[in-house]
C-alpha cells in the first residue's frame, strides 16, 4: 500500500478516487499520511459499511468518502489520482474498454492514475475451473492488451513494474493464514469448499512461481506530466 502511495505522489488537496476500494485501508492511509482528499467506491454492503465506519471512528470525514456505486455511475467529478487494486480481473475482457474510457473521463489533465492487476501469457484469461468455482466472469488480461488499451485512449504510460515474485510470497502467507483458520472456517464451510479453496490459494502461489502469471502496476498520465520524480528512488526510499 505504501508502494502505491508513494507512486502516486501525492500532495496535500489534491482529490483521489480507489475504484474497488475494498476494506478502505488504502483511503484512509492517504488521507492520513498525505492530507488528500479520498474517495472509496465499492459494490459491497459490507465493505460500504466497514468503511464508513473507519471513517468515522478515525474522524476523517472532511478528507474520506465511501460510496456504494459502480465506477462508471461517477458523474460530474474528476480527480488528480484514481487508483485501482486488485479490481480489473473482475471487469471482463469485454469491458477493458469502458474502464480505460472512464478513467480518461475521471481524469484531471496531467492527472495520474495507477493500476494494479494479475496478468497474464496468453489470452486464455482464466482456466474454466477458476472460472466456475472461484471467479466466474473474471478475465486476466496480457500486458499488451492493456498498453494497447492506455494507448488508443491517449494515456503516457509513465512507469511499469512486476510484482510476481511478491504476489508468490503473498499467495503463500494467505495458504498458512487459511490452514491455521480452519477450525473457524469449518463452522460455516464444508470440506468440499475447503479442498477447492485449499487448491486456488496453492496453485495460484505455484503460478506465480513459475511465471504463468504475474503482476503489474501500471502507472500512466492524461496527458504528459512532467512533475515526477525522475527515478524510482523516491519509491523504495
Amino acid at each position: 500500500m505504501d508502494h502505491i502511495l508513494r507512486k502516486l505522489n501525492l500532495t496535500k488537496g489534491q482529490r483521489l478516487l480507489d475504484i474497488g476500494c475494498g476494506w478502505g485501508e488504502l483511503i484512509l492511509a492517504a488521507a492520513q499520511k498525505y492530507q488528500v482528499k479520498a474517495l472509496g467506491i465499492t459494490l459491497s454492503q459490507e465493505q460500504f459499511e466497514q468503511v464508513k465506519s473507519r471513517i468515522d471512528h478515525e474522524h476523517l470525514e472532511d478528507l474520506v468518502d465511501v460510496q456504494l456505486l459502480d465506477y462508471r455511475e461517477i458523474k460530474d467529478q474528476v480527480f488528480d489520482r484514481v487508483v485501482s487494486v486488485g479490481m480489473l480481473e473482475h471487469v471482463g475482457k469485454e469491458h477493458l474498454e469502458q474502464y480505460f474510457v472512464t478513467v480518461q473521463k475521471l481524469l484531471t489533465d496531467g492527472g495520474i492514475s495507477l493500476l494494479h492487476s494479475i496478468t497474464g501469457r496468453d489470452e486464455n484469461g482464466t482456466n474454466s475451473w477458476i472460472n466456475k468455482y472461484i471467479f466466474p466472469g473474471g478475465y486476466i488480461p496480457m500486458v499488451s492488451e492493456l498498453i494497447g488499451q492506455m494507448e488508443r485512449h491517449n494515456f503516457y504510460l509513465l512507469d511499469l513494474e512486476s510484482l510476481r515474485s511478491h504476489y508468490t510470497r503473498t499467495l503463500e502467507h494467505w495458504t498458512h493464514n487459511f490452514e491455521q483458520a480452519l477450525p473457524k472456517i469449518r463452522e460455516t464451510k464444508d470440506e468440499s469448499f475447503i479442498r477447492m479453496w485449499r487448491l486456488y490459494l496453492q496453485s495460484s502461489a505455484a503460478s506465480f512461481n513459475c511465471g504463468n502469471i504475474d503482476l503489474h502496476q501500471f502507472l500512466f498520465s492524461k496527458g504528459p506530466n512532467n512533475c515526477l520524480p525522475w527515478t524510482r528512488d523516491y519509491i523504495y526510499k
